[in-house]
């Protein structure tokens, strides 16, 4: 999983995109990587995670995302999510997630709000 950087209204932003295939959406793993290697690397003020192609989010993926922003808030950066599938919707209503992380409808309404 890779990332790509830009400068946004002068700061430096991430975009994480997902690419899993089919039957591995619940390896955290990965996900947890690019943000460390985005953290280290870049060091970005924010970090965007575009979930379009997450349909399903079990426990051990929730988990690698909570650990990803504390990882993120700890660096002092900021992570927001987007584009959340309606049964991924679900999970972060379901779970009250939705209350901890900023939950964007796109990249570009996520952008807007910085």
């Amino acid at each position: 999983m890779n990332y790509t950087s830009k400068t946004h209204q002068n700061k430096k932003i991430v975009f994480i995109r997902p690419d899993y295939k089919e039957g591995t959406e619940r390896e955290a793993a990965p996900l947890i990587k690019s943000i460390n290697a985005a953290l280290a690397e870049e060091n970005p003020e924010v970090i965007i995670i575009n979930l379009k192609t997450i349909t399903f989010m079990d426990s051990n993926f929730l988990g690698g995302l909570v650990k990803g922003l504390k990882a993120t808030l700890k660096a002092g950066s900021e992570l927001l999510l987007t584009d959340l599938q309606p049964p991924v919707k679900s999970m972060f209503e379901l779970t009250k997630l939705h209350n901890i992380f900023q939950v964007h409808a796109t990249e570009q309404s996520a952008l807007g709000s910085l």
